[in-house]
């Protein structure tokens, strides 16, 4: 009976076994494992969405942007820098810095500066990105410089047709069909606006945007 009891009293302050602790260690570790794996993949996926969200909104905001401006064109043509000769109020396919330069309303003053409320807006396509110049007067001057604003990235291309008014379409403004600039005065407007906006990622993107008035 002595010798029964030293027994079971050695077996009951027995530790683990050297193989014991490295299978519970190898647990662990592909626990750990599949726990930091789990939680990489989570934050990778969580990254991706945000920025599919973030173009989803870059993009948005740009097609708004254009939509708002051109369906405010307004028939107001500038001054030319130099000379007494004028710019049509909308212009498109003429010149080489601007795909599309125009006239717009709609520019808000709630600080109720000396100002119109007409604005000269312009855009360009520069290195896949897409900019939107505004500038603080009408008939500006060589001195007078742009505000620049980044609109979209990612941006192959844009192309655009303009809807004359027999209802035909153009990809130049003001266009041949219409007759001389000089008997419209350059206040001719289209009474519509295809833009069709190329992508990297999304492909083409294409908007009809019908002019007020």
């Amino acid at each position: 009976m002595l010798v029964l009891a030293r027994t079971r009293q050695v077996t009951l302050h027995r530790g683990f076994t050297l193989l014991e602790l490295l299978v519970a260690i190898a647990i662990f570790a592909i626990v750990g494992v599949m726990a930091l794996t789990g939680y990489t993949q989570l934050t990778q996926q969580a990254e991706y969405t945000q920025k599919r969200l973030d173009r989803i909104r870059e993009v948005q905001r740009a097609v708004q942007t254009i939509a708002q401006d051109i369906e405010q064109l307004e028939p107001r043509p500038i001054r030319q820098p130099i000379g007494d000769q004028v710019n049509a109020a909308l212009m498109a396919g003429t010149a080489a810095d601007y795909k599309l330069e125009f006239t717009r309303a709609g520019w808000s003053n709630n600080a109720g500066l000396p100002r119109t409320t007409l604005q000269r807006v312009g855009y360009r396509l520069v290195q896949n990105q897409l900019w939107r110049d505004h500038w603080p007067v009408l008939d500006r001057t060589q001195s007078s410089e742009p505000v620049q604003v980044k609109l979209l990235t990612g941006v192959k291309d844009i192309r655009l047709r303009f809807m004359t008014p027999d209802r035909s379409w153009s990809e130049r403004w003001p266009a041949e069909q219409m007759g001389s600039f000089q008997q419209n005065n350059g206040r001719e407007r289209p009474a519509a606006v295809e833009v069709i906006i190329d992508l990297e990622d999304w492909g083409q993107i294409r908007r009809i945007i019908e002019v007020a008035g």
